[in-house]
């Protein structure tokens, strides 16, 4: 739909560049009217007390510490003045209920947290008249400790560990933090003994520096990789060849050869078998029919095999050719090279203030008294328990929405430099001119396509925690439906993120709606079946090379460096750390410059679809997509056609 007073053209036509209008409005003004309810969300946890109950701390009558509270109606000792008890304790910090992930302590707001070992009554008592802070329940007088009958149940569980208040959250934690043993040995299941898990953490500790070092050299790898992987793409697309056809060719070859073998065998061997049952004769039998079939269905496989790579063969050079001009395209646009560190800022951002409303929203609500403890919770009820779930689906759909983004700068930076006929004459800054596109006419377009994949990926996740809840309660026949729907919906949703990244690009060229963009860009691709196959297979090929390249020389790096710690278990979690970041740097990357392969090869399709090379109807292809392409320039057609 278009906006700013234009209408789109009733015919198709693919003028790159040429004009800009605003695209797909309605979804824009819907997609900042969610936002503002995602933001009405947070105001409404910081209104009603949910954000200071986090952040200041309350106790287990509903008081907020640091603050004069109102009265809770049916909750003893609530509406208390805590101004100058600003100190969440705990009375038995060590309580802890894994399934719920809760402190199931009685909580209370103090002036001070011990910050020395008290082992009796007395010290609690010697505290509450020294420091003004009381450690036990509020209707307990600090001198009365030792005789009061209820100080087995209303003061803190003795021994008393030092503590010390965290920053900001103002709660009273253990310094010696051993208690927690028995969580962290519950999280990570994998470790049977708590000395095991300590050397892992000391081996982190120790080597704190290796590992950011090491994390620097995958950046830094994998940013140098974008360039060079034109210069070495071809060299890894034939060797995967050659191993395929070898591998068929071998596989086929050792089959005929256990047939013909077996036969043999089996005809020098009758005559001398005279007491031969007629089950051994049916089993003989069976084997060498077994491996004729075998051998015949190898046969076949490599035949079409061999007659695909003979008939591919061109559009494995188009492959090559497009990870030659990618490679070009970074160099002439550095900036792409920082797309990844933009878009994982922004996430990072959203994520963060995501799960602080997330948290704000778990202490905000209703008091409610636990029938089993006795203590006080918010939690809410009714119609607004429906806010967690709107809180949820924005965190899929706004992190899908910046991923888009993503995709629709990368593609119009792509798309500038494709149809920039002399390429001194680039932007000065493509990439921010991109952006400046979007943010001035496809956000709606962005807003669409993402919100299309929230569609699919919501369920997605609905099932897969319901699959978890249910594990080993739901019958065989459940489970199976279950998994099926999601690998279903786990495709489709793959399907949808080509569709959209190749509608961005469309988007980026022609400035036409999601939906008009989708459909002409589902045309193109269909139009070159052949050639999207050869690109996805081989392509995707070459990348996770990469991928594994980045993450051996990393490893390996890291095995070197780490070598001085004799002990396995020391080094081999700070190992793990630093595969498991190159890997996602790796992949960040290298996702980047898959979309720039992609893009250029939607405007090389178009490219060759509407112009011939004639006067007027000039390629604005590289050289290299000229020759590899099977482009001519010799006539006024296009030699290459699929």
């Amino acid at each position: 739909m278009g906006c700013c007073g234009s209408a789109e053209r009733t015919r198709r036509e693919w003028r790159p560049l040429e004009d800009r209008s605003c695209t797909d409005l309605p979804w824009f003004l819907l997609f900042t009217v969610f936002c503002v309810g995602m933001g009405c969300i947070c105001s409404y946890t910081i209104v009603t007390g949910g954000a200071a109950r986090l952040v200041f701390g309350y106790d287990s009558y509903g008081n907020t510490c640091g603050q004069r509270n109102e009265p809770i109606e049916g909750v003893r000792l609530s509406g208390l003045d805590h101004r100058d008890r600003q100190y969440v304790f705990f009375l038995d910090p060590c309580n802890i209920d894994i399934v719920q992930r809760k402190i199931k302590s009685l909580a209370l707001c103090v002036s001070l947290c011990p910050g020395e070992e008290m082992k009796t009554y007395e010290d609690l008592k010697t505290f509450a008249m020294l420091n003004g802070s009381e450690l036990c329940s509020y209707e307990l007088a600090g001198h009365k400790y030792p005789g009061l009958p209820e100080r087995f149940d209303k003061c803190p569980k003795l021994p008393v560990p030092p503590s010390k208040a965290l920053p900001v959250f103002n709660r009273c934690t253990p310094v010696d933090v051993s208690c927690y043993a028995k969580f962290a040995e519950a999280v990570v299941t994998f470790v049977s003994d708590n000395s095991v898990l300590h050397r892992l953490i000391a081996g982190v500790m120790a080597s704190k520096e290796i590992i950011i070092g090491l994390c620097l050299l995958a950046l830094g790898l994998s940013m140098i990789l974008m360039v060079i992987i034109r210069y070495i793409s071809a060299v890894l697309v034939w060797i995967l060849t050659a191993m395929v056809v070898l591998g068929s060719l071998a596989g086929t070859s050792v089959l005929w050869w256990l047939y013909i073998d077996h036969r043999l065998f089996s005809n020098t061997t009758a005559p001398r078998v005279a007491k031969e049952t007629s089950e051994e004769a049916e089993l003989d039998l069976d084997k060498r029919q077994a491996l004729l079939v075998y051998a015949a269905s190898a046969t076949v496989f490599t035949v079409i095999l061999l007659l695909l790579m003979l008939f591919m063969r061109k559009r494995v050079a188009l492959t090559i050719a497009l990870f030659h001009v990618a490679g070009k395209v970074f160099i002439h646009l550095p900036l792409l090279t920082l797309q990844p560190f933009c878009t994982f800022l922004a996430l990072l951002v959203f994520w963060i203030y995501w799960v602080l409303v997330l948290l704000f929203l778990g202490t905000t609500g209703n008091p409610q008294q636990s029938e089993e403890t006795g203590l006080t919770e918010f939690r809410l009820t009714g119609t607004l328990q429906y806010l967690t779930w709107y809180h949820a689906v924005g965190l899929v759909w706004i992190s899908e929405f910046i991923l888009a983004c993503q995709q629709m700068t990368v593609a119009g930076a792509v798309v500038t430099y494709y149809f920039t006929r002399d390429k001194n004459r680039l932007p000065l800054t493509p990439i921010l001119s991109s952006v400046l596109r979007l943010l001035r006419y496809h956000l709606g377009t962005v807003a669409k396509g993402s919100f299309i994949i929230t569609l699919v990926k919501v369920p997605r996740l609905v099932l897969m925690y319901l699959h978890n809840q249910l594990k080993g309660k739901e019958n065989a026949c459940a489970r199976c439906l279950l998994k099926t729907c999601i690998c279903c919906l786990w495709c489709l949703e793959k399907c949808l993120n080509y569709l959209n990244q190749n509608a961005y690009a469309a988007t980026a060229i022609n400035s036409t709606s999601f939906c008009t963009s989708a459909r002409d860009a589902f045309v193109i691709l269909v139009e070159n079946a052949l050639r999207v196959a050869a690109i996805n297979a081989v392509g995707d090929f070459v990348l996770f090379l990469g991928k594994v390249l980045i993450v051996t020389s990393t490893a390996f790096a890291g095995v070197l460096l780490l070598n001085y710690q004799r002990d396995f278990a020391e080094w081999l979690l700070p190992l793990f750390i630093v595969c498991l970041f190159s890997f996602l740097v790796a992949h960040c990357f290298l996702s980047i410059f898959e979309i720039v392969v992609d893009v250029l090869f939607l405007c090389f399709a178009i490219d060759t679809k509407y112009n011939d090379g004639t006067p007027g109807k000039e390629f604005y292809m590289d050289k290299a997509l000229m020759v590899r392409g099977g482009v001519r320039l010799s006539g006024l057609q296009v030699l290459y056609h699929s």
